[in-house]
């Protein structure tokens, strides 16, 4: 267990990452790349990002259990419905999602590390604690649905 497990809020991880991939883009500007209508697609990109985020929380309420990130082991229940069928961690993705739309609206192959950093900071921080939490509190049922579901993708 470290120091900073369940300390950060994701969005807060999102937003720093996002803050890195600008600071990539502004250290090699010679790396920026043509990409006509990159405005619409990162837009486009980020809905969509946003759209499996909302989807995933209208599931989480659904089964009545809690959203908060800080607080695994308020679980109530394992969620299997709607986007949690092919990823454990669509709010995750979703973010994860947002920030490749904003590295695209970016247009600097650079700043992707920031993804890179994200999915590596939510794994080691905040999903594998989740995971030793709920795998305590749902043990066998819990065993089954990780054999099932990939955590990512």
């Amino acid at each position: 267990m470290s120091k900073l497990d369940h300390r950060i809020p994701p969005p807060v991880v999102a937003l720093a990452c996002a803050a890195l991939a600008w600071g990539l883009t502004r250290l090699a500007p010679a790396l920026a790349l043509h990409l006509p209508h990159r405005l619409g697609i990162a837009l486009g990109v980020a809905g969509a990002g946003l759209a499996l985020e909302i989807w995933a929380l209208l599931h989480f309420r659904r089964a009545r259990t809690t959203i908060s990130p800080l607080s695994p082991h308020k679980a109530s229940a394992i969620v299997r419905a709607g986007p949690y069928r092919f990823t454990r961690n669509p709010m995750y993705l979703g973010m994860a999602i947002q920030l490749v739309a904003f590295c695209l609206w970016l247009a600097n192959p650079l700043a992707l590390i920031a993804v890179a950093v994200f999915v590596a900071c939510i794994t080691r921080f905040q999903i594998q604690p989740e995971e030793r939490a709920i795998a305590a509190k749902f043990g066998e049922s819990y065993a089954r649905y990780r054999s099932q579901v990939r955590r990512w993708l």
